[in-house]
């Protein structure tokens, strides 16, 4: 067996069909993410009109040519379910023709590379926003091994891809019993203001004995600061300990979370005078408890809904104190949070399986040319 080399242009073919029918709602409206699947749109659909909305039908790929400020990545997406989604005019919509030649699920291999993100930044153009053209996609070359070769590697990544998806169910019905708990705990338990639980502390690192700068992410999890310190006096920097809270009041559109994150280390650590330290006060309170209630969706969306700003939007630690948590017995505290933690650390390995599927796809590729006789060199 051999492999053969096509131009992309040659096995793919462009889709143009409409809503113009209308038949097609906002519910069938999507996005895409620079993870290459579909996801709910994020654009304000009141009074948009629908039918210039392009037609994704099953088994066909969308793709969004503008690459510029994209994490380096082109997003793309491919219909593998039975639904017919609609898409924003701008995106461009195309299928596989040479179906004889080319599977659907092997080139949605192919474009899961870090390669051809690569590739598609490197070719795309233009001065303010770049983009990455249908003509361009069409140019790409690609090697194909005959089509048992191509799904004897798709039904090993599909096969990988089954098991993530049967754990992630696992992973769901798991974060449905922890909100139905919360939801209970809302309803019965005291409230009490944020500002009456923690207390603010200002120690800083004067002798300058600690390097170990840290920022906090929208994930809420402290990560390795991305600021220039060269020259920076660190002598300034606040310490975070263990059991520590680090708060930012700093939010911005894009974000829209509580930027709160929660120290488990053992040795201490340093972050910008611009944040704020502080520690439960000694009220009968899990720090994890804190730390999970402020992990919420919920309780960004409330965040960010007390902001004030206008460019860049801040909840003030006053703000922020007002804020309310409910608190039930301490046996009940800690039974949730082992709870979450469970839950955050299945996430982490459902995070890590996803990532590991996606890299695989190189090594899928080159496997199923060397599989087809062509030598990857």
């Amino acid at each position: 067996m051999t492999s053969n080399k096509y131009k992309l242009g040659a096995l793919i073919r462009h889709e143009d069909r409409r809503n113009e029918d209308g038949l097609f709602a906002v519910a069938d409206v999507k996005g895409i993410s620079i993870q290459k699947h579909f996801i709910e749109t994020k654009a304000d659909m009141k009074g948009v009109s629908l039918t210039p909305y392009k037609l994704v039908v099953p088994d066909s790929f969308v793709y969004v040519t503008i690459t510029s400020r994209n994490g380096e990545k082109i997003t793309l997406a491919h219909n593998n379910s039975a639904n017919t989604y609609i898409v924003s005019s701008s995106y461009e919509v195309f299928s596989v023709e040479r179906k004889d030649l080319l599977d659907s699920e092997y080139l949605f291999m192919f474009f899961n590379r870090p390669e051809f993100d690569r590739y598609a930044r490197f070719n795309s153009w233009g001065s303010a926003r770049e983009a990455f053209s249908w003509e361009e996609m069409c140019d790409i070359d690609i090697a194909l091994p005959p089509l048992e070769v191509q799904q004897k590697y798709v039904n090993i990544y599909k096969a990988m891809i089954a098991n993530q998806q049967c754990y992630e169910r696992g992973l769901d019905d798991l974060k449905l019993t922890i909100d139905a708990q919360i939801d209970e705990i809302k309803n019965t338990a005291d409230r009490i203001h944020t500002g009456a639980l923690l207390e603010e502390v200002d120690n800083r690192n004067t002798d300058g004995e600690i390097s170990n700068v840290q920022g906090i992410n929208i994930n809420k999890q402290f990560m390795p600061s991305v600021a220039n310190t060269n020259g920076v006096d660190l002598r300034k920097y606040k310490i975070v300990k263990n059991g520590q809270f680090a708060y930012s009041g700093m939010q911005t559109g894009r974000d829209e979370c509580i930027r709160i994150a929660l120290y488990n280390g053992d040795d201490p650590i340093i972050i910008s005078p611009a944040y704020t330290v502080m520690q439960v006060k000694g009220a009968p309170i899990l720090p994890e408890y804190i730390m999970m209630w402020f992990s919420r969706k919920e309780s960004d969306r409330k965040g960010w809904f007390m902001s004030d700003g206008s460019i860049r939007s801040n909840l003030d630690l006053d703000r922020f104190y007002e804020t309310e948590i409910p608190i039930p017995d301490s046996s009940v505290q800690k039974a949730l949070v082992d709870l979450f933690s469970v839950y955050e650390m299945r996430k982490s390995i459902n995070d890590k399986l996803k990532n590991q599927i996606k890299s695989i796809c190189p090594v899928l590729i080159r496997g199923s040319l060397q599989d087809g006789g062509e030598s990857c060199g």
